[in-house]
């Protein structure tokens, strides 16, 4: 009777051997793959970019693991533009017009009050045009699925409020590393500083710049209203954010893996939206505790638009008139 009991122990640990490296070896098939973003995980695009990778790796089968490096952890956005057209990161979620030194159209993403709600430019970017203007990617080894919303940007600084045109003069406010928003801030009196993400927060706290522009999504998240005593919603852009693969990475998934991640994008986009939005309003509350924030009139805001007006006749006659045209035609098909 030992001896029995002695065979089948044995056989069942054996049995129980043979099958432990199998479930090892099915997990390792599994190919890693990494997710770049500028912004910490609290941030409504981590949460929409983390929501891509859990979907992903889903309706991949398990195919895939997307690791997320959130947080400028691999770079920040130049690099990583730099590092998917070769093919050593997989994905990332950037503003949109950061590509306009990829592929030049990308720039009439940035024109100034091109916009008058987020929803406006939702009908815009996941329609003919948005599918259009993604095309322009492939040659530059990269690949667009689609849109998340940053929102629109607003003005901050340490030195004094801003309710009008005219106290923006003479400030010195960090920009995004784009001609186009060098140029709108220096037109606006501004001293416009061209910055790399990563170093905004030191630099404001140091006082090196006076001031920054981005959404409240981001100035909340990155914690730069603590070393701002001003902010006022002067909404001169709305930055879609275009979340890509490299080409690389999508030429070595098969067509079931190239529908698994269209079909992650299509359930991913309206959450991260939905969460940017709902997001906004709470962060603003929060902002206000350490941030005098000033609503900027219609009639200055009027003002600026006007201000900007050079901006967007040069950036977009710079760019493929017909993309421009189409750009406008469907921002007015939008609007009703």
């Amino acid at each position: 009777m030992t001896l029995k009991l002695t065979r089948r122990t044995l056989i069942a640990g054996t049995a129980a051997g043979l099958a432990m490296p199998y479930v090892t070896r099915a997990q390792a098939q599994a190919r890693t793959l990494r997710f770049a973003y500028v912004n910490p995980p609290e941030h409504p695009g981590s949460i929409g970019a983390k929501k891509f990778c859990d979907l992903f790796g889903e309706k991949s089968q398990k195919r895939y693991n997307v690791r997320f490096f959130p947080s400028s952890q691999l770079g920040g956005d130049i690099q990583v533009v730099s590092s998917l057209q070769g093919g050593t990161i997989d994905f990332s979620l950037m503003n949109a017009d950061l590509l306009a030194g990829v592929a030049k159209d990308y720039s009439l993403l940035a024109l100034p009050f091109l916009f008058s709600s987020g929803q406006e430019a939702d009908k815009v970017f996941d329609g003919p045009f948005g599918d259009k203007i993604m095309k322009l990617l492939p040659p530059k080894n990269l690949i667009g699925l689609g849109f998340f919303e940053l929102g629109f940007r607003h003005l901050t600084n340490s030195r004094r409020e801003v309710a009008k045109m005219e106290d923006i003069a003479g400030l010195k406010v960090r920009v995004v590393q784009q001609p186009l928003y060098i140029e709108l801030f220096n037109l606006l009196g501004a001293n416009a500083v061209p910055m790399p993400f990563p170093e905004v927060y030191t630099a404001l706290e140091q006082k090196v710049v006076d001031g920054q522009e981005n959404p409240v999504s981001t100035i909340f998240a990155n914690k730069l209203n603590e070393v701002q005593k001003f902010m006022s919603f002067t909404r001169h852009i709305y930055n879609p954010q275009i979340l890509m693969v490299s080409k690389k990475t999508w030429d070595s998934f098969s067509d079931a893996d190239k529908k698994a991640a269209m079909d992650t994008m299509a359930e991913a986009r309206p959450f991260q939206r939905q969460t940017s939005r709902r997001i906004e309003g709470e962060w603003i509350e929060q902002i206000k505790k350490t941030t005098k924030i000033t609503d900027i009139s219609v009639a200055e805001f009027q003002r600026l638009a006007e201000k900007a007006k050079p901006v967007t006749d040069k950036y977009s006659k710079d760019a493929d008139p017909a993309m421009a045209k189409e750009m406008f035609d469907a921002i007015k098909k939008a609007r009703g």
